[in-house]
């Protein structure tokens, strides 16, 4: 058997992590500024992190949720305290994909409607619901064609009122910082009057912070730049600093009904584990500020670059928008001045590192990056 051939791979296998830096089997040091996906929060190998998973692992690995697990309470309870959110519970599951299911299977149960808004550009999973609010035909199944979801154009807040005046939508799903959309950033103009048109109809707000989350954005959400306060939150990567992990936060409009929603794995021991070590290295080492400090200067640094048409984000969740296809100047990045980046499209870098990155590794990648754009 071989594994199901579905990814573009990179000729590279890393094998040691520290820090913004990883190591692959050839011992070959690369700059990490993409974090596999923005999932790598406190940096890669973080000692305590390692502890914390170690230590629980020798104690216990797994039980299921028909116990009570104590680690779910004190990760709540952390959780509600650093994001603003401590009135709000939280469902924990696996993926940022099974997040947004259940948040959208949720906010139907509350409103008893079919219908959901979404966004040109959005990106928020693979799995069934997820995928069909995804807006990217080449992810659909025939089967995941329900006819249930309207896209909309990103920022365009009568196109939502158009929507929700036929008071069929049960809920709105929205990214704080679109991603593999290319960093578009909603207005906070915009934000402020999706939530109260929401609010007005009777339509539940769902942020989708599973990217632009857990301080990457400068703050602990990119919604909290607008200010505003969603029915529903999701979260996952940063969350586990690799440990698949992922949740959602929910306001205290929503009633907990026994059996209404469910997972095997999700809030394990080792999960809590990861993400309580997150948190509390998030804390302890100031990373939100650090996002925000670091990722001002990067954003600034950049948009003295005269080749980049665009630079888009907050903190340390940023795009490059070129005006001509940069796969060249990406793969002689990697494998020539040793960097990882992502891409959306044919056009834009997406700059995700870890939160943990500092001012000098920001001021190493321009220089690696001005190299590159000198060569071309």
């Amino acid at each position: 058997m071989k594994p199901f051939d579905v990814y573009s791979r990179w000729a590279i296998e890393p094998v040691k992590g520290k820090g913004c830096k990883i190591y692959d089997k050839n011992g070959t040091e690369y700059l990490d500024f993409y974090g596999g996906h923005a999932v790598i929060s406190i940096g890669h190998s973080h000692p305590y992190y390692v502890e914390a998973l170690t230590k629980q692992l020798q104690q216990i690995g797994f039980y299921s949720n028909s116990v009570f697990n104590s680690l779910q309470d004190e990760y709540a309870e952390k959780l509600g305290k650093l994001s603003g959110y401590d009135d709000y519970s939280l469902f924990m599951v696996n993926s940022g994909a099974e997040a947004n299911e259940n948040a959208l299977k949720l906010a139907s149960f509350h409103s008893g409607r079919k219908k959901v808004v979404s966004f040109r550009k959005a990106f928020h999973g693979r799995t069934f619901a997820a995928v069909e609010v995804t807006d990217n035909p080449n992810y659909l199944a025939p089967f995941n064609e329900t006819g249930n979801v309207r896209f909309i154009p990103f920022n365009d807040i009568e196109a939502v009122s158009e929507q929700l005046k036929q008071d069929d939508v049960s809920s709105v799903i929205i990214e704080g910082i679109q991603g593999i959309g290319g960093i578009q950033v909603p207005e906070p103009k915009f934000l402020q009057e999706l939530s109260r048109i929401c609010k007005k109809t009777g339509t539940v707000l769902i942020l989708d912070e599973i990217q632009s989350g857990y301080g990457r954005s400068g703050k602990f959400f990119a919604h909290q730049y607008a200010g505003i306060r969603p029915d529903i939150i999701t979260i996952a990567k940063g969350m586990g600093n690799g440990f698949p992990v992922s949740g959602v936060l929910i306001s205290p409009m929503f009633k907990a009904v026994s059996g209404q929603l469910g997972t095997t794995f999700g809030g394990g021991f080792l999960a809590c584990a990861a993400a309580n070590a997150v948190i509390d290295v998030m804390q302890a080492e100031n990373l939100i500020e650090n996002a925000a400090v670091v990722g001002s200067y990067l954003i600034g640094e950049l948009k003295k670059i005269p080749q980049i048409k665009e630079v888009r984000g907050h903190g340390l969740m940023i795009g490059l928008e070129f005006e001509a296809p940069i796969k060249t100047m990406r793969d002689r990045l990697l494998f020539e001045e040793k960097v990882f980046t992502g891409v959306t499209g044919s056009n834009v870098f997406r700059l995700l590192p870890p939160l943990c990155v500092s001012k000098e590794e920001a001021d190493e990648f321009l220089k690696r990056f001005k190299k590159v754009l000198q060569k071309l």
